[in-house]
């Protein structure tokens, strides 16, 4: 299995030139461009285009015609989160409409004398659902393990008037622990996402889509030990700018990463049979 390197494709330039056209031009001006970019992207990541395809192929059991034209929409959508995650942050989320289903459960985590613990996953687009919550008594903070977005997240931070997530990002120094026990000790809540790891990492497996695969332990060893409920946070893209927030209480044994973990797992192939286009890990995500 290829594993994750840490970085994602995209730049501040580019985010630049998306908030240019999104503002000059409009946001649908900015989709037709992913009309070429994404088309880009399909010859030109070959990587990234063979990881998907599997997805569509093997997993998702689409036929050889139909998962090639999937991997293209797939880079279309995943291209259309990121036009709205700029467009949100800069100010314009009156554009867009929004659906929640159990944010009660986040509610409640909020008002909870401990620490609230959300685990998600890279389906959808869950940063944005920091701008269409509301406001919260303990601010979310989001665990990364992408080194290469800190100069994204700081450039979208510094055209919006006020920052509501906090991001942790995971170090090869451990820092991030104590950042992640100081968040804990706050009693404020954490996101976690729990569907990439590092080389060095210490794993756990479970299947998805019927298919052997590894996942980061750390997630699911803190949050299965803690007094707090935990919850499966995601947030998709449906048409005309809608998204949808989606909240559910994770069913597990205390004490029990394990058990968390395919509880996990569960969860997103729940997701992705109601948005298979939105399955974000450009990676040979499957242990071979």
């Amino acid at each position: 299995m290829a594993e994750w390197e840490g970085k994602s494709r995209g730049t501040v330039s580019g985010y630049r030139i998306f908030i240019f056209l999104i503002k000059y031009a409009g946001i649908n001006v900015a989709y037709l461009l992913l009309v070429f970019v994404s088309f880009y992207y399909v010859i030109f990541s070959p990587r990234q285009t063979k990881a998907i395809y599997q997805y569509f192929r093997y997993r998702r059991r689409n036929n050889a015609i139909r998962s090639l034209v999937n991997t293209y929409r797939n880079y279309f959508v995943f291209g259309q989160t990121i036009i709205d995650k700029v467009a949100i942050t800069a100010g314009l989320e009156h554009k867009y409409t929004y659906e929640f289903d159990g944010i009660d459960h986040i509610r409640q985590l909020a008002k909870d004398n401990s620490a609230g613990i959300l685990i998600s996953a890279h389906v959808g687009n869950f940063e944005v659902s920091q701008y269409f919550m509301g406001e919260f008594d303990k601010q979310i903070h989001l665990v990364t393990t992408d080194e290469e977005q800190r100069a994204i997240k700081s450039y979208l931070s510094s055209i919006m008037a006020t920052p509501r997530t906090g991001f942790i990002v995971v170090k090869d120094d451990l820092s991030h622990v104590f950042a992640i026990n100081q968040v804990i000790e706050q009693k404020e809540m954490i996101c976690f996402t729990g569907d990439r790891f590092v080389g060095g990492s210490k794993t756990l497996m479970s299947k998805l889509f019927s298919q052997p695969a590894l996942f980061p332990a750390g997630p699911f060893l803190i949050s299965s030990r803690l007094s707090t409920p935990v919850l499966f946070v995601y947030v998709m893209r449906e048409r005309n700018r809608h998204y949808h927030l989606y909240a559910r209480k994770a069913v597990f044994n205390h004490r029990d990463a394990q058990s968390l973990l395919e509880a996990f797992t569960q969860s997103i192939e729940q997701i992705l049979a109601k948005y298979p286009l939105q399955w974000f890990n450009y990676y040979d995500f499957w242990k071979a």
